[in-house]
C-alpha cells in the first residue's frame, strides 16, 4: 500500500508527505474572520482539515493543529483602504466590535461543533498578537522589505522580488502587476506600487481599534496575523498550511513573502514558512459562485433550520418546494423574496455531502444534491444499525469467498484512498461497496454465517473507527434518536398486525399494509429471521 501523498499548492503536484520532524505534524489552518455568520463555504474548509487531523492521528502521527481566529484588519473588499468589516458590522448592529467578534465566534464554534468538528490544539486571536505583529513588521523593515509612509507600512514587493520570487504560489505575474497603471493607487497615495500591501495601517479617526506603534496609532494589516501566528506556534518551518482556494492570493502569497523577509537570515530550506500548502476548492450554488451579492450565501444555521429567504433575482430559478412571499425594502419598494431551501437538513447531512466530493474539486449545492445526500446517509446508518445487531455466534460456516475478501481487504482500501490525497469520496464508494454484505449477513438464516467470524469482527470494528472516527460521522441529535424509536416502535406494531393476518391467511389486510406502507416509502422484507423495514426514499 502507497504512503500518504498531499496535493502541495507550491508545487502544484502531489508530494509523498514527510513531517519535518516525525512523529510531529504542526498544521496551521486559517479560520474565520468573525463579523457575520457562519456558511457553507466555512463549514467546508473547517471539515476538510479536520478530516486531515483526524487521519494523521490515526496514522499514529502527534498533531499540533493551529486555527487562527481575525478579530482584527481585515477590510472589505480584502482591501488597504476602506472600512472594517468588523467595525462595519458593530455600526450595523450598535454594538461594540469586540462583542460584535465574540458573537459571531460564539456561532461559529457552535455551528461546528453540531457538525462533530474537533476543536483545534491552539486558537489565537489576532488582538492577542498585536505586540509578535509589531515585531514582525519592524523585522521586515530593518531587512529591507517595507517602507513606512504617513504612519502606515507597506510590503515592498518589487524589492522583495528582486532577492525572492513573489507569486511563486499563485502562479501570478508580478511584471503585469507591478506594471499597471498607477491609477490603481488612487486613494492609496501612500504606496509605491499597487502590488505592495499593508502590513500595519495609520488608524484614521473613525476608527475603533487601534494600537499604538513606532509609527503612530494604527492597527495590523490582515495577512501580517497569520504569518506571526503560525511561526510562533509552531517554528519558522512548519508542516501543512491550509485554507480555501480563495486564500491562496493574495493571502498566503503574502504570508509567504513576509515569513521569508522575517527570517531573511535563515538557510534557503527553512524559509517559505509551510512544507505543504493545502487548499480547499469552492461551493457552488446550481453552479454559480456562492456570495452574498448574489443573495445565495446560505449560512449553517439557515441550512439546520430550513429557511434562508433572500431577494428573489433574475438569476434564481424557483422550484417546486421553494416559498415565495411579498416584502418591501426602506424605500418602500416592493419585490419578491425566495426561500432557497425547501426544507431543513440536519448538520450531518450537511458534513455527508461535503465528504462526497474530494477536497480539490468544485461541489455544486442544491436543494436536490443534499436531499440525495439525506437518503445516502440514511442508507448508511441503516446498514450501521444492522451491523451492530448481528451476531455469529452459534453459527455453522458458510464462507462465501467473495464476502470474505470484500470484509478482510475494507481497512486497506480505505487507506489507499486516504493516502491519495485524503479522498473521502472514494472512502464512502467502499464503504457503500460493503452495504450489500451487510444487508445479507443481517438476512442470513440462523444456522449459517457467510464469512470468517474474526474477519466479521474486525470488521465492524474497522467500518464503525472509518464512519465516526475518521469520516467523522455520529447519530443526531436525541431528539433524533427519540423519534427514530418511536417510528422503529410504530413500525414494529404494523409487522405484527401483518404477521398475524398471514398466519390467518388473510392476505388481503398483509397486502394492504405493505401497500399502504410502500406508498410511504417504507419498504419491508421479509426473511427467515422475520420482517425488516427500511425507508426507501
Amino acid at each position: 500500500m502507497k504512503e500518504l501523498h498531499v496535493f502541495n499548492s507550491l508545487s502544484r503536484q502531489k508530494e509523498l508527505f514527510t513531517p519535518i520532524n516525525p512523529p510531529f505534524v504542526g498544521m496551521y489552518v486559517c479560520g474565520p474572520t468573525v463579523y457575520g455568520p457562519a456558511h457553507l463555504g466555512h463549514a467546508r474548509s473547517a471539515i476538510t482539515f479536520d478530516i486531515v487531523f483526524r487521519y494523521l492521528k490515526f496514522l499514529g502521527y502527534k498533531v499540533r493543529y493551529v486555527r487562527n481566529i481575525t478579530d482584527v484588519g481585515h477590510l472589505v473588499n480584502d482591501a488597504d483602504a476602506g472600512e472594517s468589516k468588523i467595525e462595519k458590522q458593530a455600526r450595523l448592529e450598535r454594538l461594540e466590535p469586540m462583542e460584535v467578534a465574540q458573537r459571531y465566534y460564539n456561532s461559529y464554534i457552535e455551528d461546528l461543533t453540531a457538525l462533530n468538528l474537533q476543536r483545534p490544539s491552539i486558537e489565537p486571536r489576532a488582538t492577542g498578537h498585536i505586540t509578535e505583529q509589531i515585531e514582525a513588521v519592524e523585522a521586515i523593515l530593518a531587512n529591507g522589505y517595507a517602507y513606512e509612509s504617513n504612519g502606515s507600512v507597506y510590503f515592498d514587493v518589487a524589492k522583495y522580488n528582486e532577492d525572492y520570487q513573489y507569486g511563486k504560489l499563485s502562479g501570478r505575474d508580478l511584471e503585469n502587476i507591478l506594471n499597471t497603471s498607477r491609477e490603481n493607487l488612487v486613494g492609496q497615495e501612500g504606496k509605491r506600487n499597487p502590488a505592495d500591501f499593508a502590513i500595519w495601517k495609520k488608524a484614521d479617526p473613525e476608527h475603533i481599534m487601534r494600537w499604538n506603534s513606532p509609527w503612530g496609532e494604527g492597527f495590523p494589516g490582515w495577512h501580517i496575523e497569520c504569518t506571526v501566528m503560525s511561526t510562533k506556534y509552531l517554528g519558522t518551518k512548519y508542516d501543512i498550511h491550509g485554507g480555501g482556494m480563495d486564500l491562496l492570493f493574495p493571502h498566503h502569497e503574502a504570508e509567504i513573502a513576509q515569513s521569508n523577509a522575517c527570517n531573511h537570515h535563515l538557510d534557503t530550506d527553512d524559509r517559505d514558512e509551510a512544507k505543504y500548502w493545502l487548499h480547499n476548492n469552492m461551493i457552488t450554488y446550481e453552479g454559480k459562485k456562492m456570495g452574498k451579492s448574489l443573495g445565495n450565501a446560505i449560512n449553517l444555521r439557515g441550512f439546520f433550520s430550513g429557511i434562508h429567504w433572500t431577494k428573489l433575482q433574475d438569476h434564481m430559478t424557483v422550484k417546486e418546494g421553494m416559498e415565495l412571499r411579498d416584502a418591501q425594502d426602506e424605500d418602500g419598494e416592493n419585490f419578491k423574496e425566495i426561500n432557497l431551501l425547501s426544507q431543513a437538513y440536519t448538520p450531518m447531512t450537511i458534513r455527508f455531502f461535503i465528504l462526497q466530493a474530494h477536497y480539490r474539486s468544485t461541489l455544486d449545492f442544491s436543494n436536490e444534491a443534499l436531499q440525495a445526500t439525506e437518503k445516502a446517509l440514511k442508507r448508511m446508518n441503516e446498514a450501521i444499525k444492522r451491523l451492530q445487531g448481528i451476531s455469529h455466534k452459534g453459527k455453522m460456516l458458510a464462507i462465501n469467498e467473495e464476502f470474505e475478501k470484500n470484509l478482510s481487504s475494507f481497512l486497506e482500501d480505505v487507506k489507499e484512498e486516504l493516502n491519495d490525497d485524503f479522498n473521502t469520496a472514494r472512502v464512502i464508494a467502499r464503504m457503500f461497496d460493503t452495504l450489500s454484505v451487510i444487508n445479507q449477513l443481517y438476512k442470513e438464516s440462523k444456522n449459517i454465517f457467510a464469512v470468517n467470524p474474526d474477519t466479521f469482527d474486525k470488521f465492524r470494528n474497522d467500518f464503525l473507527a472509518v464512519y465516526q472516527d475518521i469520516l467523522g460521522l455520529r447519530a443526531e441529535s436525541e431528539e433524533a434518536e427519540e423519534s427514530n424509536d418511536l417510528l422503529d416502535g410504530v413500525m414494529q406494531l404494523l409487522i405484527a398486525l401483518r404477521g398475524d393476518a398471514r398466519k390467518e391467511k388473510n392476505w388481503a389486510m398483509s397486502d394492504t399494509i405493505r401497500d399502504e406502507l410502500a406508498k410511504l416509502s417504507v419498504k419491508l422484507e421479509d426473511s427467515a429471521k422475520g420482517t425488516d423495514w427500511f425507508l426507501d426514499k
